[in-house]
C-alpha cells in the first residue's frame, strides 16, 4: 500500500474516531502533497511524501523550541502532539552506527579523499537517509569522517 492511501486511511479512522488533532494532522500532511504535486505537475511517489513528510517534522521541531524558549508549554505540547502523529508516517530513524556504515560506503564509492569531496558524498548519503536521519547529524558525520 502507498503512503498516500495509508494517509487517507489514516484520515478516515481519524474521522470515524472522531479524533480531531490527528485528522487536522493528517490533513495538513495531505494538503502540502497536494501542493507538491501541483508545484511539480506530477503525482508524488513514496520517497517524495517522505521528504514532505521530513520537511514537515523539522519544522515541528523548530517550533518546539521556538515554543519553549517562549514559555509557550501548551503550543509546544501541540506541536508535539502533531510531530509524533507525523512520525507514524516516516520509516523507522537510523542509528549512528548505520549511518556511519552509509557514510563509509559512499567515501569508498566516489574515493572521497577530503572536505572537498564532501558534496559527493553527500548527494549519495541524503539519497539513503532521506526521511530516516537528520541533515545536519549526517553532515556533521561526514565532515568529521572527510577531515580525519
Amino acid at each position: 500500500m502507498s503512503l498516500k492511501q495509508q494517509l487517507n486511511d489514516a484520515m478516515k479512522a481519524a474521522m470515524k474516531a472522531k479524533d480531531s488533532l490527528r485528522l487536522t494532522t493528517v490533513r495538513m500532511v495531505l494538503a502540502a502533497i497536494k501542493n507538491r504535486e501541483i508545484d511539480q505537475r506530477a503525482e508524488l511517489g513514496d520517497e517524495d511524501i517522505i521528504g514532505v513528510l521530513s520537511s514537515l517534522v523539522k519544522q515541528r521541531k523548530e517550533s518546539v523550541a521556538l515554543y519553549r524558549e517562549g514559555d509557550r508549554a501548551e503550543l509546544a505540547e501541540k506541536e508535539e502532539a502533531e510531530l509524533a502523529i507525523l512520525q507514524e508516517f516516516l520509516p523507522s530513524p537510523l542509528s549512528e552506527e548505520e549511518i556511519s556504515a552509509l557514510i563509509e560506503q559512499a567515501v569508498t564509492e566516489t574515493g572521497a579523499a577530503g572536505p572537498r569531496d564532501m558534496g559527493k558524498v553527500m548527494k549519495i548519503v541524503s539519497a539513503q537517509t532521506r526521511g530516516r536521519a537528520d541533515g545536519k547529524q549526517v553532515s556533521d558525520m561526514v565532515k568529521s569522517r572527510l577531515s580525519s
